[in-house]
């Protein structure tokens, strides 16, 4: 890592993020990111997210697991350990980057280990997105770490993208979410009964759900809440255990994407899989700075 000089002190920023990032091991390798993961509870068992059950195990057993899973955060010492191990590495700054607090008490807990941490200065962000949403913010961080620039000229960088980031997925069915205890059982007949399709849409914390008819129905409509965005800066895919699916919307929307660079694709974390089921397909979008 590049380290910056002001008045003669190093200032070395280094960033932290949980397992929800969906980032792939080389990115996280390349800039030495801690990833705290999330824990994916089965039945009596817990399971380190990314750790301890493979995203392929999952994917495979969640149809049939005696029970439905559920997710939890992990405690603050998981937290701390991460920020001492940045520190014992010469960081003077650490950024935390997370899910949004909307959607998880992840930040909650990571700036109570932030207030204990006394060997370095610990800010927390609020990514307001899930998967490659706070992923691409987590990347975004570590390039202006790497190339020497300090927490106060990389946070409105992040909050300018943040607020330009947009994730859309259509997930295959209701069942995961009922599962989950996001739909009643009212809802879920209904949609059931029309074969309705959600389609999410996560931005600057909120999320929305709307509802399609037909799987090809929810493909156009994905390519077209994209196309409403106008001009991109990143486009990236996201899916639940559907490679296949997933190359197949690429192809479909082959002209959205950001010429010069290959998309990056990501299979989505079981700690947000446990909500929306396999076979989940979409993207995340950051639109272009208006001139």
């Amino acid at each position: 890592m590049n380290n910056l000089v002001v008045k003669g002190t190093p200032v070395s920023l280094r960033i932290a993020t949980d397992s929800n990032c969906d980032l792939p091991h080389e990115i996280i390798s390349q800039y030495g990111i801690p990833v705290v993961p999330l824990y994916v509870n089965v039945g009596t068992q817990s399971y380190l997210d990314g750790v301890q059950m493979s995203r392929q195990q999952f994917y495979e057993g969640l149809p049939s697991f005696p029970a439905h899973p559920t997710t939890s955060v992990p405690g603050i010492g998981s937290f701390s350990a991460a920020y001492r191990q940045l520190a014992a590495e010469g960081a003077t700054e650490i950024l935390s980057i997370h899910i949004a607090s909307s959607l998880s008490a992840i930040v909650n807990v990571a700036r109570l280990a932030a207030q204990e941490t006394k060997d370095v200065p610990v800010t927390v962000f609020d990514s307001g997105q899930l998967t490659l949403g706070t992923g691409l913010l987590v990347l975004a961080a570590a390039k202006a770490a790497a190339e020497g620039r300090s927490l106060a000229e990389t946070l409105p960088q992040l909050e300018d993208q943040a607020s330009r980031t947009h994730c859309f997925a259509a997930l295959d069915t209701l069942e995961f979410l009922r599962r989950s205890g996001r739909l009643t059982r009212f809802q879920y007949g209904m949609g059931s009964m029309l074969q309705v399709k959600p389609l999410l849409k996560m931005h600057a914390g909120e999320m929305e759900m709307e509802r399609v008819r037909t799987s090809n129905g929810a493909t156009g409509r994905l390519i077209e809440l994209v196309t409403e965005l106008g001009l991109l800066e990143e486009l990236a895919l996201v899916h639940t255990h559907a490679p296949d699916k997933a190359q197949a919307l690429r192809r479909k929307a082959a002209d959205l994407f950001p010429a010069g660079r290959p998309p990056l694709s990501a299979e989505v974390t079981p700690v947000i899989g446990a909500h929306i089921g396999p076979g989940a397909v979409g993207f995340v979008a950051i639109q272009a700075r208006q001139r």
